[in-house]
């Protein structure tokens, strides 16, 4: 589901910035300098990543023409699609 909804780039953004946090931490322990702008950079890219898992909700496209019903259809892989159908 992860491939199909293309969110592999949110969860690696959203990684990155827990380790950046945690090194952001390690770094004030030892009082190391720098800790700010590492802290900063764990922000961004937690934000950033939680933006990106926005992204097929937000451009979903409505099944049916009334417009209540709304389904998260994969971009790729059409022929996946056909073997739940069928099942």
């Amino acid at each position: 589901m992860i491939k199909h909804l293309k969110l592999t780039k949110a969860i690696v953004a959203i990684v990155l910035g827990i380790v950046a946090l945690i090194a952001a931490k390690v770094m004030e322990a030892y009082k190391i300098d720098g800790n700010q702008i590492v802290l900063g950079v764990s922000g961004v890219l937690l934000i950033v990543g939680a933006l990106m898992f926005l992204y097929p909700i937000v451009f979903a496209q409505k099944a049916d023409k009334d417009g209540k019903n709304v389904e998260l259809k994969p971009v790729a892989k059409e022929p996946a699609e056909q073997t739940l159908n069928a099942s």
